[in-house]
């Protein structure tokens, strides 16, 4: 038996030139690089913030969520003076880099860990929308397949065997779009092609190709706008309402900060009174020891004395470790290693001035102004509208099914070697798809869940208004009690110095006792001490009734902008004051 094979091209790879094509577009669109997807979603992200922060005071216009992770602390002094007041550790504060309230309140907006959490979820809401928006433009598709085929026959004829080869090639492709729309219709249509060729033997191109498209419009059930769109409107008041927590979680963070802040300050000067108390002890029982060599005391005189020096060294020696412990629990609160050198700069108590002028605003303006200016109490109202449009959407569930069907297909011209299409011979049909609305019992009670929600968002907000108006009337009360309090602080520090002096020049006299110096020096720093507490907790009462009365202005860097409602002379000179900029 003889063997012969058919003719067969050589160049194999000229036979493919579809499957390249294929393989370089498949190529193309893998080829875009997950950097790219990035930017994309970045740019939508920022692009939908920055459309809707003029509608919420507070917020950046350079909104970022990229962290600088490296935490540069040269612009900051470094401190180089050793500290009497820390004992044997003098140098504590050596080599580390003073940081102003300013520089603080800068350092965690940049690094603090829930900030850029807070931020993140801002930014996720954005993108939230963008996908809910997307749903309602046309969403292209597309497809390309390319094949390649052998198929070998073997025919015997005379004894003599020929083996033939049939080598084919078929590519197909085609494209369309889903698109929703808002009157609850869902638009489809679609193009296919396909290519079909021998490399073998008759080399002709034969192609088909078609088009279609189709309706389906609901007139009952799904139909009309709000049904539609209730999804995307949820996902547009959500990014609103993410954006207004983040600016009244700016006012809290701040007050936070401060407040930390300025407790590490009064930690430092408690460990400052506490060692100067400490030494006072130490002068005292050197004193009554050389007056119990002498004959002119008593034993138990100076032990209690001695006693009494131990329990001020301790109380020194706690207040040092507290201070310490504290400034490192500042420090993660800042969002930088627990490592890092830094002190707060006791300038910043120094300066701490007290304006102690009684804000002119009785209880009924602040409460009017808070219910006018506070972002949380727009979003309250906001949410029993919400609650109030699901209710109409539930409704419409209820509905009958019943759509409109519209289709049309155009085929292709019969016998072309490229694509087209033959719009002589369309054909199209229309109908309508009923589905009776027998049970129901789902949508039933998704509608009454819906109005039972709507009740309980009505309480909600009436009990969130209440607690608004309690919490604007006990920052006054607070305000006026921090007020007093500090004044009496200052009276009693200066009957404190006073009392010291005289037992001290008593004591010089040979007329004082040494304990009624020890108690007179113990009642000026506990008077110390509450005169700074005092000054502090004013200053955050007062930052806090800002705060609740929506008035605090964040800057960007965490600082805030001082707000003197006294100067006010109308309701709208007070709602007016301090308002944030968009």
């Amino acid at each position: 038996m003889v063997l012969q094979r058919g003719n067969r091209r050589k160049n194999v790879d000229r036979r493919l030139p579809g499957i390249f094509s294929a393989s370089l577009v498949v190529s193309l669109l893998v080829g875009c690089s997950s950097s790219q997807f990035k930017k994309r979603a970045d740019r939508e992200g920022y692009g939908l913030i920055e459309e809707k922060s003029p509608m919420v005071r507070g917020i950046d216009e350079d909104f970022t969520i990229d962290q600088d992770k490296e935490i540069d602390l040269s612009p900051y002094p470094t401190s180089s003076t050793e500290v009497d007041f820390f004992g044997d550790q003098k140098d504590f504060e050596v080599g580390a880099s003073i940081l102003s309230l300013e520089s603080a309140l800068d350092l965690a907006v940049k690094h603090n860990r829930r900030y850029q959490s807070e931020k993140e979820s801002v930014f996720l809401q954005a993108l939230s929308l963008s996908l809910s928006r997307w749903r309602f433009t046309p969403i292209m598709n597309g497809s390309l397949d390319a094949e390649y085929r052998e198929v070998r026959r073997s025919e015997v004829a005379a004894n003599i065997e020929k083996i033939e080869t049939d080598q084919t090639v078929t590519i197909g492709g085609g494209g369309g779009f889903n698109w929703l729309l808002r009157t609850g219709g869902r638009l489809a249509a679609s193009f296919s092609t396909d290519f079909f060729r021998y490399l073998i033997g008759d080399r002709s191109l034969a192609t088909s190709s078609s088009l279609a498209a189709n309706l389906s419009q609901p007139l009952f059930r799904g139909a009309g706008y709000r049904a539609t769109m209730e999804n995307l409107t949820q996902a547009e008041r959500n990014l609103l309402y993410s954006l207004r927590s983040f600016a009244r979680f700016r006012k809290e963070f701040t007050v936070t900060i401060v407040s930390d802040y300025y407790s590490i300050l009064q930690d430092r000067d408690r460990v400052r009174t506490a060692w100067e108390a400490y030494q006072i002890f130490q002068q005292s029982v050197e004193r009554e020891r050389a007056l119990f060599e002498e004959g002119f005391t008593r034993r138990a005189s100076l032990a209690e004395l001695q006693e009494n020096e131990l329990t001020n060294e301790q109380s020194w020696v706690n207040a040092f470790r507290r201070y310490r412990e504290n400034l490192d629990r500042f420090k993660i609160q800042l969002g930088i290693p627990v490592t890092t050198r830094v002190v707060p700069d006791e300038a910043e108590l120094k300066a701490l001035e007290l304006d102690l002028i009684h804000q002119s605003l009785t209880p009924a303006q602040a409460i009017e102004i808070a219910l006018n200016t506070r972002l949380d109490y727009q979003t309250a109202m906001d949410q029993v509208e919400d609650a109030q449009r699901k209710i109409k959407v539930a409704a419409n569930g209820l509905l009958p099914n019943i759509d409109l069907l519209l289709s049309a297909q155009v085929p292709g011209r019969e016998g072309a070697t490229a694509p087209s299409l033959d719009f002589q011979r369309y054909s199209w049909n229309a109908g309508l798809d009923v589905e009776l609305p027998f049970d129901r019992k789902s949508e039933r009670n998704s509608y009454r869940a819906a109005l039972i929600t709507y009740e309980r968002e009505l309480r909600n907000f009436s009990n969130f208004t209440d607690d608004i108006r309690l919490q604007i009337q006990n920052a006054l009360r607070n305000l006026q009690q921090a007020e007093r309090n500090y004044e009496i602080s200052k009276l009693r520090v200066d009957l404190s110095e006073n009392r010291l002096l005289e037992q001290r020049i008593l004591t010089e006299e040979g007329q004082g006792d040494t304990f009624d110096l020890i108690r007179a020096q113990q009642s000026l720093t506990s008077s110390q001490n509450e005169l700074t507490s005092a000054l502090v907790n004013h200053t955050l009462v007062r930052l806090g009734f800002w705060r609740d009365t929506g008035l605090l202005f964040i800057r960007p860097n965490g600082q805030w902008d001082e707000i003197n409602l006294s100067a006010a002379t109308t309701q709208s000179d007070y709602q007016n004051a301090g308002t944030e900029k968009p």
